[in-house]
């Protein structure tokens, strides 16, 4: 393993049942209550499960019909995004006592980049435990983190010992620690790769390490060699400050199923006017349009133009739209529509914002982890 790759100090902090723990942080009869944020109706979905809830199988992304089946005492929150940003704000100020080499992932989940920090302390593991405590101490909620050579290795070990938890692997332990690791473990293996790597007889990190990249790319595509170099410790992606997205976009789902594309254009306007926002707010600007079209048999379809300009007015963004709409008919009534722009005009501050991150890199192999 490279030297200067093994001897970085990344943290990934991951707080605990974020929406559902601030929902119950702020309505103390809520407290050591199965809950879950999102829509318990038809057609809800779960957004976030507290600890309480997920002991009865409640999990992100489930349907609130299933999820209140699952624990029929299950307590459903509206969100309220706006309070979680204002939370999360508060937890990115103390990551940026502590370095600037920060990259959030979304509103409860960062990477940090200590190698070299603002403290100068000389300790990974000491830093995820004042940043833990600071965070306690400020917003009354819990956050587990994992501290080790790069960002893979530190997200497998956050949710080690979940929750109000951390774990280092330092540059000794990796090896070892990813060999023992069921492979479901690893970041970018899902459900259904988690199926046919069981049914080829890989259920470790060890039993991954013994196939070979031809193996694994035969039966698993171009992520093949990238579970070839991850149970092997190797992952370059540098911790980025500067998050650019390769796409924005916005959606809504309906009270009840859409039949014609004429109701659908006043959906697609509004879509537009949340995408315009985003797009404003990041400075960016995009070549191409997609619409998503779910339908309520919850079948997707996606209908894509790439222009030769790019675009970021709300105007364009819903003539393009619309052009798609009516591209082909709809196969069923609509329970879902949505706008995305890509291919966004980002590609120089991306490699910018890498070389700098680069840059800020300096390697201290005499300091312990």
């Amino acid at each position: 393993m490279d030297a200067a790759l093994a001897s970085r100090k990344i943290i990934h902090v991951d707080m605990d049942a974020f929406y559902a723990s601030v929902e119950q942080l702020d309505d103390p009869s809520l407290r050591n209550k199965p809950i879950a944020v999102g829509g318990g109706g038809s057609r809800g979905v779960v957004a976030a499960a507290s600890y309480e809830a997920r002991k009865y199988g409640v999990r992100s992304a489930m349907s609130g019909i299933i999820a209140h089946r699952n624990c029929p005492h299950l307590i459903f929150v509206k969100p309220r995004f706006e309070r979680y940003k204002a939370v999360s704000q508060q937890i990115r100020v103390i990551f940026h006592r502590y370095t600037d080499l920060v990259e959030p992932l979304s509103l409860d989940e960062a990477y940090l980049d200590v190698t070299e920090n603002k403290q100068q302390l000389f300790s990974a593991t000491k830093i995820a435990e004042k940043i833990r405590a600071e965070i306690f101490e400020t917003t009354g909620l819990t956050a587990s983190a994992g501290i080790s050579i790069n960002k893979l290795v530190a997200k497998i070990a956050s949710d080690y010992n979940k929750p109000n938890g951390q774990k280092t692997v330092p540059p000794e332990e990796v090896l070892n620690f990813l060999e023992v690791l069921d492979v479901r473990k690893y970041h970018g293996i899902g459900k259904v790769t988690t199926k046919k790597m069981y049914a080829l007889g890989i259920f470790t990190g060890k039993e991954l390490k013994e196939k070979s990249v031809d193996f694994l790319t035969e039966h698993f595509g171009k992520a093949g060699s990238y579970y070839y170099n991850a149970v092997r410790g190797i992952h370059t992606s540098p911790v980025k400050p500067s998050w650019i997205p390769k796409s924005m976009g916005a959606e809504r789902t309906f009270r009840e199923n859409l039949t014609s594309e004429l109701f659908l254009e006043e959906k697609i306007k509004a879509v537009a006017d949340e995408l315009e926002k985003r797009i404003n707010r990041n400075k960016a600007s995009g070549k191409t349009i997609t619409l998503k079209i779910k339908y309520s048999d919850f079948v997707t379809q996606t209908r894509s133009k790439t222009l030769p300009f790019f675009i970021s007015d709300k105007s364009m963004i819903i003539e393009y739209a619309l052009q798609l709409l009516y591209q082909d008919k709809l196969q069923n009534s609509v329970r879902l529509i949505g706008v995305t722009i890509s291919n966004l005009n980002t590609e120089e501050r991306k490699a910018k914002s890498a070389k700098e991150s680069q840059n800020k890199l300096q390697v201290q192999l005499e300091l312990p982890f």
